[in-house]
């Protein structure tokens, strides 16, 4: 058994690659062979949101806090909330992030294949977030 300490592991920006606006990332956990899940606590501030990508094993979101959004390519923007679970299946391209107005929290779980947990993929632009 282990058990990781809160605070014990440092939070991390989220990359400007990877987020538009203020991401707090902090991690959870990593994969401990033969496990493939790793997981984190997103932090986004209002109107901050992940670029487009995916995942090659599939993704879930669990809505902690605030109001945010997600979408999958093609699909509307949806809004989530508190105790909302969000599965993204593998290879779905999608986004996820923040209300324009109001902050989110989620936990953020995914299996990694071959050392890689996601495949990102151009910025959601301002016309797209505002849809």
């Amino acid at each position: 058994m282990e058990i990781k300490r809160s605070g014990s592991q440092p939070s991390g920006k989220g990359p400007e690659d990877w987020f538009t606006g203020t991401v707090r990332i902090d991690p959870l956990f990593l994969p401990t062979e033969p496990a493939r899940a790793g997981g984190a606590s997103v932090t986004f501030e209002p109107g901050a949101r992940t670029a487009w990508h995916s995942h090659p094993l599939g993704q879930t979101l669990i809505v902690t806090a605030g109001c945010g959004r997600v979408q999958r390519w093609g699909g509307p923007i949806e809004e989530i909330r508190p105790g909302d679970v969000v599965h993204i299946p593998a290879d779905e391209k999608h986004w996820h992030g923040a209300a324009p107005t109001t902050a989110m929290i989620h936990f953020a779980i995914q299996e990694y294949l071959d050392g890689e947990a996601a495949d990102w993929m151009e910025k959601v632009s301002d016309e797209q977030y505002q849809t």
